[in-house]
Formats: structure tokens, sequence, C-alpha cells
């Protein structure tokens, strides 16, 4: 009796981890996306060209790199709870920074949430995939679609009623209330795997470097696309428009939408169909929407190519975590700042690519072309892995 309270116990204070996990995904949803649908609003209020609104995005993934790193040692040393904790603190105060008088205020807010932001998402992550591998994962980022889905109408309703402020206000209470809860937990395991524990778990040896390599840059190209695609959604439609309307800002919710709903059935093709034969198709929908987007001669048409390219992207990155997970075993907390710190810098470097492209081509249709080419390096690298004879189950 006394043993099966035990289980009880054990079983319920995972699933109110698992809840509050969640709900944090479903907040970070916010600060991930939201330089996307305020873009356009800082271009007009600081009179911006592409190079230095795509300067944004490098900020924030920069500063969510810092994070990656922070969160690798802190973990390392004290395990998940100062992590998430601390992490949440600082997203909250910098989104309460973002509506700032200048544009280096909010550059210097947008590092603070993005190295906030960057502290929660390897453990969230990573304990996912430990729990219940891709399934699991893909239901967290779930999650996280909901907050970056809903951000984009938010941040429309806060502009229309002149209540940007009080917005971001909102969200960073609540980022606080969440480190707050964090703080007081159960943890399964408080601290870092041990030494054991590594020996038994995962694979006997290590993947080979290059094997590391090909998959670090497999998550530095695939956020980059998510990025660079949901980033500049907002300005893209804006321009075939001609002017900002409620349906350009709103752009990137499509997307979102179509990464949002491809998450929540994702668990569900995986018992039908293999996790790299999914990739594959995943990648194939990325760029089929990229061409529409590319091809689009209104926002209208845009705004599809938008929700075809989310859809597509839904799967792809909660396979690479589970893949990861599974080839490395418990080496993976060890060893997950090395490809979490490659999508930062990803998602660092190639929104801003765009701009750049964009800027000297005078075209923001030309530097669109970057997160398509992006996905032709990434079907490189996978018939490199499967050359390695991986186990991809499928």
């Amino acid at each position: 009796m006394a043993a099966t309270t035990s289980v009880v116990n054990r079983t319920s204070k995972g699933t109110g981890l698992l809840a509050l996990l969640a709900a944090g995904f479903a907040l970070t949803g916010i600060p991930t996306v939201i330089v996307g649908p305020i873009l356009p609003f800082f271009i007009s209020r600081w009179s911006l060209s592409d190079t230095q609104a795509g300067l944004f995005f490098t900020v924030q993934f920069t500063a969510a790199l810092c994070g990656v790193w922070i969160a690798t040692g802190l973990t390392s040393w004290r395990g998940y709870r100062p992590t998430l904790f601390i992490g949440y603190m600082i997203t909250g105060a910098g989104l309460a920074m973002l509506n700032a008088p200048t544009h280096v205020l909010a550059l210097v807010a947008t590092a603070a949430f993005g190295v906030g932001y960057g502290m929660v998402v390897p453990p969230t992550n990573l304990s996912a995939a430990e729990a219940g591998g891709a399934g699991m994962v893909s239901l967290l980022n779930f999650a996280w679609g909901i907050g970056a889905v809903g951000c984009s109408p938010l941040i429309l309703l806060a502009l229309r009623h002149h209540a940007l402020s009080a917005f971001l206000w909102t969200v960073a209470f609540c980022a606080f209330v969440l480190a707050v809860c964090f703080f007081f937990v159960s943890f399964p395991h408080e601290g870092p795997a041990t030494p054991a524990a590594e020996s038994t778990s995962g694979l006997a040896r290590e993947p080979a470097l290059a094997i590391t390599i090909a998959i670090s840059a497999l998550f530095f190209f695939y956020v980059g696309t998510e990025t660079s695609i949901g980033g500049w959604a907002a300005e893209d439609t804006k321009r075939l428009a001609g002017h900002a309307t409620s349906l350009t800002t709103t752009a990137p919710l499509f997307f979102y939408a179509g990464l949002m709903l491809g998450r929540g059935v994702v668990p569900l093709i995986l018992k039908r169909i293999g996790e790299l034969r999914v990739v594959l198709m995943a990648i194939g929908l990325v760029m089929l929407g990229v061409g529409l987007i590319l091809a689009a001669h209104s926002p209208r048409t845009a705004i599809e190519g938008f929700a075809i390219s989310g859809l597509g992207c839904s799967s792809i990155y909660p396979i690479y975590i589970a893949w990861f997970s599974k080839w490395y075993g418990a080496a993976a907390r060890r060893l997950g700042g090395v490809v979490f710190s490659m999508a930062s810098l990803g998602a660092a470097a190639m929104p801003w690519l765009v701009g750049f492209v964009s800027t000297q081509t005078r075209s923001l249709r030309v530097g669109l072309l970057v997160p398509l080419v992006e996905c032709i390096v990434m079907l490189g690298l996978l018939a490199i892995l499967r050359r390695k004879r991986l186990k991809f189950s499928g």
C-alpha cells in the first residue's frame, strides 16, 4: 500500500510539473515571436532600414545563445529549478521594458527577454524528450504554439487601443508568477545526471564528431528557417498590401497557427509513419509554402504560403530533439548546450541575413530566398546522416 501511494504521489507531481512546463512554454511563445508582429511598428516609429530592423532578430537570438550557455552551466551545477526561475524572471523584465522610448533601449529589452527564454528552452525540451520522445516534445511545443499564435492578434489589439505597455506588463507579470511557481515545484531529479547514469543510458559510445557537427547544423538551419519565415511575415504582407492593415499585422498568426496545428497531430502521425519520412515530407512542405510566398501577388496568397510553411515546420524541431536525445542518451544533457547554441545562432543570423539581402537587392522577396536555400541544405545534411546508418525510426 505504501509503495502504491508513493507511485501515485510521484505521478501527481510529474503531472503537475508537466502542466507547469506547458504553461511556461505557452508564455514563452510570445517573446520568441514578438519581434515579428511588432517590427512594422518599430520600422515606422524609428524609420529603420531592413538591415537595422533585422538587427532585432540578431540581438534577440544572440542573447538567447548566451541564455543557453548560462542554462547549461547552471543546470550542471544546481539543476533545473534555479535555471527556470531566473530564466522566467529575466524574460518578464525584458518584456516589461520592450516599449521603450528609443531604438537602443528596445534592443536592450529584446536582449533581456532573449537571455531569459534562452535559459528555459533547453531544460524544458530535454526533459520532455527524456520522458516521452518526439511525441512529448511535440505536445509541449504545441503549448508554445498557443503563445506564438496568440501574439500577433494581441499585439494588434494593443496597438489599436494604445495599450502596448499594458499588454507587455501583463505578460511580464505572468512570467514573474511562473518563476515563483518553478521555485517551489518538485522536480524528479534535482541535479545533473551522474556518471553512472551516463554509462547505463543512451548509446554506449557517443556518435562521431562529424555526426555531432551535422546534427548541430540541422538545428542551426531549421531554427533559422522558422524565425526567418515567421519573423518577416508581417512586413512582407504589409509591402504586398502597400500599407499596414489588420491582416498584415496578424500575418505571423497564420504561420504559427499552421505550426501549432501540426504539432498537435504529429504524435498521431508518428504512430503510422517513421520519423525520417515525416521530416522529409515536412521540409518539402516548407519549400512549397516558401515558393508560394515568393510567387504571391496579394497578401492573402502570401498568407496561404506562410500557413503551409508553418504546417511543414511543425514536426521538424521535435523530431530533431528526439533524435539527439536518442542518439546521445544521458550525454545529451551535457551536449545540449552545443545544439541549442547552434539553434540560437541560426535564429540570430538568418533573419538578419534576409534583411541584409533585402537591403542589398531592394527586394524582400529576394531576401526570402534564404529559408528556401536552408531547406535544401537540410536535405543534404539528412542524406549524409542517413549514410552513417543512424537509427532514424523510419
